[in-house]
């Protein structure tokens, strides 16, 4: 290192004068900056984490792509059946990043009590169901056994049961339309409640339970190979679009395939958003950061003039002095990032690991605590991206280094 460096660096850091004005200016913009990171984080992973659990839970009961009968026309009870005896099933080989694939049928009914009434929606699944998905959500009782005989046992939502006045184990009827028609006598069905689920989506709380699939069978008039539809689950949320299509391309002509996106468009619409807001926090606070590192350096270069004038007077080119302003600042930076990213790690891991901050409202964001999803890649890409920009930001005012001359800078009080 050459001795311009030396001397520059040296006054710099303040080392050889007793009171420096830039000490308060430097602090409060590493303050700026810890802040700005730390805003960031939590933004990126709150949303993420926000993203990924109202994805998991829509998929964790409908799956990612649904597979049914065309004369359905998106229906959501089963009208016209679906045989089992497809090339896809029970593994859908033809297709790579498939995890489960799983049959259903769905029915609508009533629920009748001496009180009063609850229109629903049978679900009926077999022993080919994955309940793994589905066990975080189970508030009370145990999830039902259907890989034995026919049984009732049912799964009831916790708003249901709370309309209905039900707890685990008890007993109730449910009404059904054969064929749809009102004039003819309805199918009746008692079931037994197992267990009890909370989703947090009114939509589905409001009107699904969870019976054997071999009741809608019956009650449907259909074989025990024919069911509703298919729900499929992929490896990856990210794929969906694409590996929907695929899908389609390689079952019949007489079936259909339905993302979840395209099903619950308005909860998907609402959660992209999520990206612009994440966007805007990290731009505000680019800028923010960015600006009060301007201000720091402006500060320096005025506080050393007479130093900028010694080492012009020396020989110095314009560039190695910015570079000496230019290499302090993204050491500023880089101890506040240092410190947003410590802070803002250990309040992320806190949350992820104790859930300390529930939302207010939760029923408007369908799920009562606030996720995280810490991502280090990301983190690392954020922080390099926060580091080059700022110093990106730095270079124009560093400019005013040029249009200082050693005689005046020098002569400078």
């Amino acid at each position: 290192m050459n001795f311009e460096y030396f001397i520059a660096k040296r006054l710099i850091t303040g080392k050889e004068h007793k009171v420096s004005i830039s000490a308060p200016i430097i602090k409060i913009a590493i303050a700026a900056i810890a802040l700005g990171i730390l805003m960031m984080l939590i933004a990126i992973a709150t949303g993420q984490g926000l993203k990924e659990k109202i994805r998991e839970k829509v998929s964790a009961f409908n799956g990612h792509v649904q597979i049914y009968n065309y004369d359905n026309n998106n229906s959501e009870v089963s009208v016209v059946p679906v045989s089992l005896e497809q090339d896809f099933y029970p593994e859908f080989k033809s297709v790579e990043g498939i995890s489960h694939i799983q049959a259903v049928a769905s029915k609508g009914g009533i629920i009748r009590t001496e009180e009063t009434f609850e229109g629903i929606i049978a679900k009926g699944v077999g022993e080919d169901y994955n309940w793994d998905v589905f066990k975080e959500y189970l508030v009370d009782g145990q999830l039902p056994d259907y890989t034995g005989k026919l049984n009732d046992e049912v799964l009831l939502s916790l708003r249901m049961a709370s309309r209905l006045r039900f707890k685990v184990g008890d007993s109730f009827f449910a009404f059904f339309l054969k064929d749809g028609d009102a004039s003819k006598t309805p199918n009746q069905r008692r079931f037994k409640i197992t267990g009890i689920y909370d989703s947090g989506f009114e939509e589905i709380d409001s009107k699904y339970i969870f019976v054997d699939i071999r009741h809608i069978q019956r009650m449907n008039k259909w074989t025990e190979n024919q069911v509703g539809n298919f729900e499929i689950f992929l490896d990856s949320f990210d794929d969906i679009d694409a590996k929907a299509s695929e899908i389609y391309g390689k079952t019949l002509s007489n079936l259909d395939t339905q993302t979840i996106t395209s099903k619950y468009f308005k909860i998907f619409e609402w959660i992209g958003l999520f990206d612009f807001n994440i966007a805007l926090i990290i731009g505000i606070m680019v800028i923010v950061g960015g600006i009060n590192m301007i201000t720091a350096l402006l500060v320096l270069i005025l506080e050393r003039i007479q130093m900028i004038g010694i080492l012009k007077a020396l020989g110095s080119p314009n560039w190695s002095i910015r570079k000496v302003f230019l290499y302090n600042a993204a050491y500023l930076i880089a101890v506040g990032l240092f410190w947003g990213n410590a802070i803002g790690l250990i309040l992320l891991w806190l949350q992820q690991k104790f859930m300390i901050f529930k939302f207010p409202n939760p029923e408007e964001y369908y799920i009562e605590y606030i996720p995280v999803s810490i991502d280090l890649p990301t983190i690392l890409i954020l922080n390099v991206g926060v580091l080059i920009l700022c110093l990106l930001m730095l270079l124009l005012p560093s400019y005013a280094i040029t249009r200082i001359t050693p005689v005046k800078a020098i002569q400078f009080e």
